[in-house]
């Protein structure tokens, strides 16, 4: 079994189509359609297996828009374990206007899930002993308590496993309550944990050591935007600055982020270059329209780049 194993709770079938320009009131003929697997955790172990690191994602799959999404993964040939539930697994949407090079980002919230579906990931989880990392990543589909996430955490402890969250909100705070390894939030999170309005960037690294000091993780990224991130322990803190490329779509870029991360950590790269290759996978994503992730090739080169600069 990988030592890395992903966590969706609320898993998608992303949808993308390229129109010549979007005009309301009018019948739009795509040039380009395509069909993807969708959601945190899944996308971060699609993202792993391109950087060619394997990995198990764990979902939960519904309907026949579930089926669709084992099927994708089977042909991606990524390792994956989906538990059944009732309610069909949700569909997102994203369509790219040519002419105005604009994209648009339609996010579905997904179908309630009950108790006894969710303890099944639970269940599943609680019986493994051979996970390094264990990643959840993405939303939680409507109606699903935030303490699933400080569950799992306590799960991980249990199991000695690292735990990596990437998620939002009260799901955050609440992972956070019991500990992690590490989390990634944006400027707007880090504000949310520290209880401030804002923050300047020269302010990030001490709000950061505030959280880990308060034993809520022992690493964090924290994602700025076109500042690029900042990685901050207890006695480290590193810079990477977001490399100028043509962006083409930013859809899966904060999961590739997280998959090249996780890469480094399995590699035992020291965190500067964890960091550096994260925002490298990162950045490789937005080089491709639609849903794609990040590949190899462009991951390996922007890393390059960025570790001379």
């Amino acid at each position: 079994m990988s030592s890395i194993v992903t966590i969706t709770l609320n898993p998608a079938l992303d949808k993308s189509i390229i129109v010549p320009e979007l005009v309301p009131e009018k019948k739009l003929r795509a040039l380009a359609s395509k069909v993807e697997p969708g959601g945190g955790g899944i996308n971060v172990s699609r993202a792993l297996h391109k950087l060619g690191v394997a990995s198990e994602a764990v979902f939960l799959s519904g309907g026949y828009t579930g089926k669709m999404l084992e099927t994708l993964l089977h042909k991606e040939e990524v390792s994956f374990v989906a538990l059944p539930v009732s309610a069909d697994t949700r569909e997102n949407f994203v369509v790219f206007d040519e002419q105005k090079k604009l994209q648009y980002r339609f996010g579905m919230p997904g179908e309630a899930v009950n108790e006894q579906e969710l303890q099944g990931i639970l269940d599943h989880i609680s019986s493994k002993t051979d996970i390094a990392y264990l990643v959840v990543s993405g939303s939680l589909p409507p109606g699903m308590p935030v303490t699933i996430l400080s569950r799992l955490a306590v799960i991980a402890h249990t199991i000695k496993a690292k735990l990596v969250v990437d998620t939002s909100g009260d799901a955050l705070k609440a992972a956070v309550k019991e500990g992690v390894y590490l989390i990634k939030p944006n400027l707007g999170e880090l504000c949310a944990l520290v209880g401030k309005d804002w923050l300047e960037k020269s302010q990030v690294a001490d709000a950061a050591r505030t959280v880990i000091a308060a034993g809520s993780c022992e690493a964090m990224v924290v994602s700025m935007g076109a500042e690029g991130a900042m990685l901050v322990t207890a006695t480290e803190c590193y810079e990477a600055c977001a490399p100028k490329v043509q962006v083409l779509s930013t859809v899966g870029a904060g999961d590739s982020m997280v998959a090249g991360m996780l890469a480094a950590l399995h590699k035992r790269l020291g965190w500067e270059e964890v960091l550096q290759y994260g925002v490298s996978a990162g950045s490789a994503a937005t080089l491709h329209p639609g849903t794609e992730l990040c590949s190899l090739e462009d991951t390996e080169r922007i890393f390059k780049e960025l570790k001379h600069i």
